[in-house]
């Protein structure tokens, strides 16, 4: 049985590090301008500290974020944080013969720190899971470096950003570092029609619902992409020509 020690001894777990070096700098401007963000919109800087080390999830803080400083009711914040991350049960649902043979505290463990670019980088390694112990022992080790990376730059930039958002004025621009990292995920993960479609209703959802109070305009913008993506799916023809399953 391959032991978990011996991930940093594999080639795949250098090979995962690499990878994901080269979008760090995205992460690591995200998670500071979330630290920033955090604090900024009223957080005390313990809150900001335990929301970062326990939610581990940009994107959900910046959606709940907003609506904690508003007084928004705790139903809608978990909602919109809940909705923003249901991306997850997709990425958990795709890597689970991946990650069965393993013990349960581990499998927690690995959603835990698995992201959104890790999942990607994994799903593009690996597009299937591994037929014997060996097999998958390279592709944990492989996404173990990967992750490695990813959370050590979005969790000490976004420990920074807290520790300095005092410092860091507004007109530094940070949003838009976060915007742009927030779209290289997304064009990482439009990969078929159906996906793009989906991106595009949510866009002009969001947009169409902006004068909404409460950040409730993020809520709209989910539905709306999955009800488009349900009715797609309904009528979609299926043939047995190699278009027919391009989702």
């Amino acid at each position: 049985m391959f032991h978990r020690r011996e991930y940093r001894e594999r080639p795949e777990y250098w090979d995962g590090v690499r990878d994901q070096v080269s979008v760090a700098m995205g992460i690591a401007a995200w998670g500071l301008m979330t630290g920033v963000a955090m604090v900024q919109s009223g957080l005390s800087a313990l809150e900001a500290v335990l929301m970062t080390l326990i939610v581990y999830a940009g994107s959900a803080q910046l959606a709940a974020v907003p609506m904690i400083a508003s007084g928004a009711p705790l139903w809608v914040i978990l909602a919109a944080a809940f909705c923003v991350n249901l991306r997850f049960v997709v990425f958990s649902a795709h890597l689970r013969p991946y990650l069965m043979h393993l013990p349960r505290w581990e499998r927690l463990l690995k959603g835990y720190v698995t992201g959104d670019l890790s999942y990607v980088f994994f799903a593009r390694r690996f597009p299937h899971p591994g037929t014997n112990a060996e097999e998958l022992a390279q592709q944990q080790a492989y996404l173990m470096g990967n992750c490695a990376v990813n959370y050590v730059a979005w969790m000490g930039a976004s420990l920074i950003g807290i520790a300095l958002a005092n410092a860091i004025p507004v007109t530094w621009g940070l949003g838009f570092a976060g915007i742009l990292a927030l779209l290289g995920v997304l064009c990482s993960l439009a990969s078929s029609r159906l996906r793009i479609v989906s991106a595009g209703v949510a866009g002009a959802a969001a947009v169409a619902a902006w004068a909404l109070p409460l950040k409730l305009n993020i809520l709209v913008a989910i539905a709306s992409a999955v009800a488009i993506c349900l009715v797609l799916e309904k009528f979609r023809p299926e043939g047995p020509g190699p278009g027919a399953h391009h989702a």
